[in-house]
């Protein structure tokens, strides 16, 4: 459900005039779900437009999000040696076949079986071909991920691009350091990583945020009971302390870069959200 949600932002997104990201995959995922296919995929379609909270201000976080993204990894992709990405929790990515990726790419991703047999089934609908080398890798994040990627032909010898998008907030405080760990183990010099996390140290001081009620109103979707509530990690400094170089960004800060996207406001729901970028340097 949570990944529907992402699609229809990202699909509202795509039809902005003043678009970040653009998805053109993002509504055949929402309209091909029972539970979604209700949902809004262009912004007139919701009644008080940019003004409600989740298909508005939430909305736009996601279609920034998607952007700053994007950026990221193309950026590494084609400023640096690394031709592996890894999608971690890929969900409703579709990366693969959206982006212009240089030659010799393989983008594998992770993620659950159902999630992945459901974006399988509705791309095979229509016929989209990836921009580059494909491999889904259909597994829990809580198995052996890391020897279904080896599996799957992942090379530790050679430079990779990670991404974690809105991932591990969800998970317990061990698993997204062992996850983190096994990233760091994994990767080559070279290789480049960014994730989502949460800063805040109480979640349900922001209960009563517009963004999370109007989320469990509109979708039934309480996201506060699917986050984990115990104290998170400091994983940026985990890698720092690893050697790799760490930047630590708020997303008002992105929106300030491209003019587009969330500010901050009382009671604010994304007040604690940081993206996380981190290189490892070549020995």
């Amino acid at each position: 459900m949570t990944a529907l949600m992402v699609a229809a932002a990202r699909a509202i997104e795509t039809h902005r005039h003043d678009a970040l990201a653009r998805d053109v995959y993002a509504e055949h995922f929402v309209h091909a779900a029972p539970a979604s296919a209700g949902w809004p995929v262009r912004m007139q379609q919701v009644p008080d437009g940019d003004a409600n909270p989740l298909w508005g201000r939430f909305a736009r976080y996601f279609g920034l999000r998607t952007r700053v993204l994007d950026d990221f990894l193309l950026r590494s992709v084609h400023t640096g040696s690394a031709r592996q990405v890894v999608l971690l929790g890929a969900g409703l990515d579709s990366r693969a076949f959206r982006l212009d990726w240089p030659p010799g790419c393989v983008i594998f991703e992770i993620d659950r079986e159902g999630v992945l047999a459901f974006k399988h089934k509705v791309l095979n609908r229509l016929s989209a071909t990836p921009k580059a080398a494909r491999v889904p890798i259909p597994i829990d994040l809580r198995a052996d991920w890391a020897g279904a990627l080896a599996d799957a032909g992942f090379d530790t010898a050679a430079p990779s691009v990670w991404l974690a998008e809105g991932l591990l907030f969800y998970l317990p405080p061990a698993a997204e350091t062992y996850l983190i760990d096994t990233v760091d183990r994994l990767s080559a010099g070279g290789s480049a990583l960014a994730f989502e996390v949460k800063l805040e140290k109480d979640l349900l001081e922001y209960r009563d945020s517009p963004l999370y009620t109007s989320t469990k109103h509109q979708l039934g979707i309480d996201l506060l009971n699917l986050f984990d509530r115990e104290p998170r990690p400091d994983s940026a400094g985990d890698l720092a302390s690893q050697g790799w170089s760490t930047s630590v960004r708020t997303p008002f800060d992105f929106t300030r870069h491209h003019g587009r996207g969330p500010l901050p406001e009382q009671n604010d729901a994304l007040a604690g959200n940081r993206w996380v970028f981190a290189d490892k340097p070549r020995r």
